[in-house]
């Protein structure tokens, strides 16, 4: 099928046709404001329908928290151990993701591990061991990567963590229901730890 043009010529102009062996990166060649970003950005809100009841009308309580964070993914990679080739080496600060510091905020004051926590926005990062994570809350805000500001933390708490399977490929946060409020879980390959938020 042939297109006309107003002079009566034909457009000499050729279809473009995207194959499925098409990559992201070549598929966004023709946009040169994208960047295709190994680690996207992600955030949870809890409740966790909380976006669709606000699009809807529906909410009638707010948020009581959220976090932002960026996914970055095992690739094949060694990620928690004690060796130095780990991605993510035991007794080490780790933002808690990928790119900028990863970032919780609480819309309300809420209970973690019977310390009250003050409405606002935090930096949330931990250090990883073995058995357990050490999850920081520091007041450090719009920091890059590691360079956290300890005189800046506000609270910190041990957290065990628990063995999973299947792994998960992304590193992911996501809040989870609870009698007492809600759970924020972190997982990663075959680990995962929560972090209990109690409703004040």
């Amino acid at each position: 099928m042939f297109m006309v043009s107003c002079t009566g010529k034909k457009d000499q102009s050729a279809k473009i046709a995207i194959k499925p062996s098409d990559t992201l990166k070549s598929a966004e060649a023709v946009n040169p404001y994208v960047l295709n970003d190994q680690s996207p950005m992600d955030m949870s809100y809890f409740p966790v329908e909380y976006p669709i009841l606000k699009m809807n009308g529906t909410d009638s309580l707010g948020p009581l928290a959220r976090v932002i964070y960026s996914r970055p993914q095992k690739k094949g990679r060694l990620i928690f151990g004690s060796s130095p080739k780990s991605l993510r080496e035991y007794g080490k600060e780790w933002r808690l993701g990928a790119n900028e510091a990863s970032e919780i905020e609480f819309f309300k004051d809420v209970l973690i591990s019977n310390k009250k926590i003050a409405k606002g926005r935090y930096i949330i990062y931990c250090i990883p061991y073995e058995d357990n994570w050490t999850i920081v809350l520091n007041s450090n805000l719009f920091t890059w990567g590691l360079h956290m500001d300890r005189t800046k933390d506000v609270f910190k708490v041990d957290v065990p963590i628990e063995l999973q399977a299947p792994p998960v490929e992304d590193f992911t946060m996501v809040f989870e229901k609870a009698s007492y409020g809600a759970d924020l879980i972190m997982a990663w390959d075959n680990v995962k730890t929560r972090l209990r938020i109690t409703m004040n």
